[in-house]
């Protein structure tokens, strides 16, 4: 009887103390699956990122700190404004059909974001428009710039402009991300730098300051404006919009 008793007693204790234990590892795996999963996919997101479909080298390591900080700069937290997002929202139908009409990767829509989507006017240096056009550049592509008109500032004409010039330049370099570079720096200045470093792998590429954070400021802006909540805005993502509209739901208003 007294065996009895002790086997009874010892089983309870082994229960009662089981019981908890248990309970705390089966809380703990959601946990430890969701911080996990956080951390795939802060380093997996690096494999998808890539601008006319030509992918960003997530396995070089001073890529992915470039591209970090570029993330970071086009983030709600540093730019404090949604302006990017409502000039997407109010550029992107005219420009869109434009360069599919001409043959350009439709990610070329975000390089007039990151080329005058947060300034107005005309630059220090004399670009003007959407496009950032420089009189020169914007005559031989067949805009007027004179005195009393000025096509730069025309969205229509100034991306039929724009197509015309990628083309030229895709035609030279062959490569999306090299065009994008040379729309930044020239397509001679680009040539002569290619030439010299015998490379032509724009990531591998000595640029200047500005042109070699070039493709990632695109890549960013293109990141931010398809997932905006994940960067700390509070608009609809450009597809979520064109979903909206083609199904009659109201825009989400953008806010400033």
């Amino acid at each position: 009887m007294c065996m009895v008793v002790l086997v009874t007693l010892v089983l309870s204790k082994m229960f009662l103390y089981s019981t908890p234990i248990e309970r705390n590892v089966k809380n703990a795996i959601p946990a430890s699956a969701l911080n996990v999963a956080d951390v795939v996919k802060k380093e997996t997101i690096f494999s998808t990122l890539n601008f006319a479909d030509e992918y960003l080298p997530s396995e070089d390591e001073s890529v992915k700190k470039k591209i970090r900080r570029s993330l970071k700069a086009y983030s709600f937290a540093k730019l404090k404004t949604h302006k990017l997002h409502k000039n997407a929202s109010s550029w992107f139908p005219k420009i869109e059909p434009i360069l599919e009409q001409y043959g350009i990767p439709e990610d070329f829509k975000y390089l007039p974001l990151v080329e005058s989507g947060l300034i107005e006017g005309t630059s220090h240096r004399g670009a003007s428009g959407m496009w950032q056009f420089m009189p020169s550049t914007a005559r031989a592509f067949g805009l007027k710039v004179n005195g009393s008109v000025d096509e730069r500032q025309d969205v229509i004409k100034s991306t039929i402009a724009a197509c015309k010039y990628l083309k030229v330049l895709y035609k030279d370099f062959g490569n999306w991300t090299l065009v994008a570079a040379a729309y930044n720096v020239g397509g001679g200045s680009l040539r002569k730098t290619i030439r010299n470093q015998r490379q032509v792998d724009y990531y591998k590429l000595k640029l200047n300051k500005e042109t070699g954070n070039y493709v990632y400021k695109l890549i960013s802006t293109k990141e931010v404006i398809e997932n905006p909540k994940q960067y700390g805005y509070k608009v609809k993502s450009v597809p979520e919009q064109k979903l909206a509209l083609k199904n009659g739901d109201a825009e989400e208003p953008n806010r400033m």
